[in-house]
This record gives structure tokens, C-alpha cells and sequence, in this order.
């Protein structure tokens, strides 16, 4: 049997007074994930293990049933391995947002939804005037930043160290950003002290440093005076989080036999990094763009593709994780009706008479209300033709409670999954 996850991230929420106390899967038409739910069996997954942050390089990993005590590093390896950098020994490699600040707060986490090619002049602009070579060696430069897509990028810092503790800026929309500055993990002890490397505090006092540098250059930046001018949002401060050094992963196919070949579909550098670390295929869809506008039918027609060659598939949507972030409320509801119909149904329209299993879930709530990442367990379903059904009539958090798996943790979901 063959095995596609198709994954909204974000896509879970909580109860809303303005929808009559039902949640957005509640409230939202998707007929196709009701009727795959109600001719399949459901069940909730706790994605986030005890300790991490609520994130999506947290929970997709977890999803796909690693340990992440043992593969951890954070979203900048991951979104390296997708870019392309290949990491050093003494590489340090993390996310940076280019973001919109105001006011002394943080507005929002994506720069005011910064366009790539955009992105790529302001990143070009950083590296000309923030990297710094060490020991006044121009060939062995100390910091460099790589463009990635629309506002998240990758900041790499030779010999930084991971042990500090940094702020998402999607989890502090409308808070004042001074408090929020990088500082060294305070729990670390001594005897994780790396010769080869800055200590903690130095690597805080870099990434602080070039936080504030970034602005005073950003705001003279001709885009951002442009957009001044049309009252638009600024994409006028860098923000890392999120680091670590390169990662050890086996792939699925070392840990699942059922899987010889396998491909990743997704707008967004993480989930791909993921998907390359683990042996997966990396398949780029024009037109995916990791908002509400992506391309949902050329993801679909890449999915329906796979599974003719692949013995697992992986779908990644963005758009109701962005939506949740801008605290959008209408949009949200549009992207979980958008994957509904025009990813989900056409992918069980083609296989629904083949030996294909479809998983559907977030990896974790993304409430509008609250704008950030909740750690919440998951309601997910799984259908394949000739499952026994359960009781659940409908797919949604409150539904999913009564589901015939029950609660399942972390890895427990992709060993039943692959077991089908």
C-alpha cells in the first residue's frame, strides 16, 4: 500500500465566539475531509514533545516519527539542507525573518508579506554591509545571510553557538521587540564550552548587534522608502531564531521498509530541508507560494503524480498557518475550504479505487485569536478503501476526541500509519 500525508499546517484552532463557539474546522464547508473522516477512522496526535517549542520544524518532524531528543537543531539546518548550503562542522545556521517593526513593537513576522525577489535585493543589501570576516581575513567571512523565499531566510554564523534563546517573531505580534533580543541559555553549564566556538554570550551579542545594525541600513534602503511613501508596512528589521548545527538523521527508508522512494511537496524552505534529511524527494511547484494564493491544484497534480512512482508522499500547505499569524479570520476559513476542495478532493478523486492511504492533519493550532503557535494534540484522520470505519461523522478537534485511535503520541502516529 502506498501512503500520502496531507498536512494544513496550522490549520487547527479553538473555539471562536463569532463562529457560535465552534472552531474554524467546525464551522468551515469541507465536505471531502467530513466524508474521508466519516468513511475513515480518526484520533487526535500530540505533535510536540515535552520541553520544545510549539513550531513547525517541531511537529512536522515529530509527524513523520523522529525522536526529537536525538535529531533536534532547530529550523536553520533544516532550511539550509533545502536552500542548498551544505553545512560545515562549524557551521551555526539559523532562521532569519526579515520583519516589519513599529512603534517600538513587532507588527509582524513577515515583513509585510515581502515578496522573494524583493527579499533577494535586501539580502544582497545585508550581506554588503553586515558580514563580517574573521580576523580581518577577507576570504573567511564570520556571518553571511542567504536568501531563501519571501521573508524567511538564513543567517550562518562560523563557529556560533546554539545554547542561546531566541524570541519567534510570530509569537509576539504587537509586543515590544527590545525585551525579546537574543540572549545566552542561561541553563547551560561550563562543561558544554566549545574552544572551536563563541560562547553564548558572544554569539547573543552578534545576533544583537546586527538586529540593530540591520535597522539603521533597512531604513535607508530605497524599498522601504518607497513603501513609506504608500503607507505600506516596512520589511525593516532582521530577526534570527531558531538555530543549530548540522543535523544527524537516518532516513524513512532506513526506518520504515513499506518505503522505498519518497517526495516532499511544499512552498517552504523547513519542510524541505525536513524532507531532505529525510530521503525524500523535493518536488517545487510553480505558482506554491506558502500563502492563501498557492498553487493547490498544481500541488494536488504533483501529489497524484508521485504516488505513481513514490511508495510515500508528503504535502505540506502553509497558507492556514499564515492566516492564523495575521490573526485573519475570513482568510483562514477560505484556506481550509481552498485545501479542501481543491488539493484533497482532486488527490482522493484520482486514487480512491487504488491501494493508497491519506492521512489529513495540521501540525499544530494556530488560533487567530491568539496569533501564535499552540501545543495543543491534533485531530487527524486516516481513510483507505476497505477501512472499517469508526464512529466520527465529521473531521474537527472536538469530532476527532471519539475517534477509534484515541490519543496518540508523536512517533506513535507514523508507525500506525506506514503499518496499514
Amino acid at each position: 500500500m502506498k501512503h500520502i500525508i496531507i498536512l494544513g499546517d496550522g490549520m487547527a484552532d479553538l473555539p471562536i465566539e463569532r463562529l457560535g463557539g465552534k472552531t474554524l474546522l467546525q464551522y468551515a464547508h469541507k465536505p471531502m475531509m467530513d466524508q474521508l473522516a466519516h468513511e475513515g477512522r480518526c484520533g487526535r496526535l500530540v505533535t510536540v514533545p515535552e520541553g520544545f517549542p510549539p513550531g513547525s520544524e517541531v511537529a512536522n518532524t515529530a509527524i513523520l516519527g523522529y525522536d526529537l531528543n536525538k535529531v533536534y537543531e532547530g529550523r536553520g539546518p533544516l532550511e539550509a539542507a533545502s536552500i542548498g548550503y551544505e553545512m560545515a562542522d562549524d557551521d551555526f545556521a539559523i532562521r532569519c525573518n526579515i520583519i516589519t517593526l513599529g512603534d517600538g513593537k513587532i507588527i509582524t513576522h513577515n515583513g509585510g508579506n515581502l515578496e522573494t525577489d524583493d527579499a533577494r535585493v535586501l539580502i544582497d543589501y545585508l550581506n554588503e554591509h553586515l558580514a563580517k570576516p574573521i580576523n580581518e581575513r577577507e576570504d573567511c567571512e564570520r556571518v553571511k545571510f542567504i536568501t531563501g523565499i519571501q521573508y524567511r531566510h538564513l543567517l550562518v554564523i562560523k563557529g556560533g553557538n546554539k545554547h542561546i534563546v531566541c524570541a519567534p517573531p510570530h509569537d509576539h505580534p504587537n509586543e515590544p521587540w527590545r525585551s525579546l533580543l537574543v540572549k545566552p541559555d542561561s541553563v547551560v553549564s561550563d562543561s558544554v564550552a566549545d574552544t572551536r566556538r563563541l560562547s553564548p554570550q558572544q554569539t547573543a551579542d552578534l545576533i544583537n548587534e546586527m538586529i540593530l545594525k540591520s535597522q539603521e541600513l533597512l531604513a535607508q534602503h530605497p524599498f522601504n522608502i518607497e513603501r513609506a511613501k504608500k503607507g505600506e508596512r516596512q520589511a525593516n528589521s532582521i530577526w534570527p531564531w531558531s538555530g543549530g548545527y548540522r543535523p544527524s538523521m537516518e532516513t524513512l527508508m532506513e526506518q520504515y521498509p513499506q518505503i522505498k522512494s519518497g517526495t516532499v511537496i511544499s512552498a517552504v524552505d523547513l519542510i524541505q530541508g525536513i524532507g531532505k534529511y529525510a530521503g525524500l524527494r523535493i518536488v517545487k511547484v510553480p505558482g506554491a507560494t506558502g500563502l492563501a494564493d498557492t498553487n493547490y491544484e498544481g500541488k494536488a497534480q504533483a501529489a497524484i503524480e508521485a504516488l505513481e512512482h513514490d511508495d510515500f508522499v508528503f504535502v505540506h500547505v502553509e497558507a492556514s498557518d499564515e492566516a492564523g499569524h495575521d490573526g485573519d479570520l475570513e482568510l483562514k476559513l477560505k484556506t481550509i475550504e481552498y485545501l479542501d476542495q481543491r488539493l484533497i478532493a482532486p488527490i482522493y478523486n484520482k486514487v480512491k479505487d487504488k491501494d493508497v492511504c491519506i492521512a489529513v492533519l495540521p501540525d499544530h493550532l494556530t488560533p487567530v485569536e491568539q496569533r501564535i503557535h499552540v501545543g495543543q494534540p491534533v485531530p487527524f484522520l486516516i481513510w483507505h478503501k476497505g477501512i472499517t470505519p469508526d464512529s466520527v461523522q465529521q473531521y474537527d478537534e472536538v469530532s476527532c476526541v471519539s475517534g477509534a485511535y484515541g490519543l496518540l503520541k508523536l512517533d506513535e502516529f507514523m508507525k500506525t500509519f506506514m503499518n496499514l
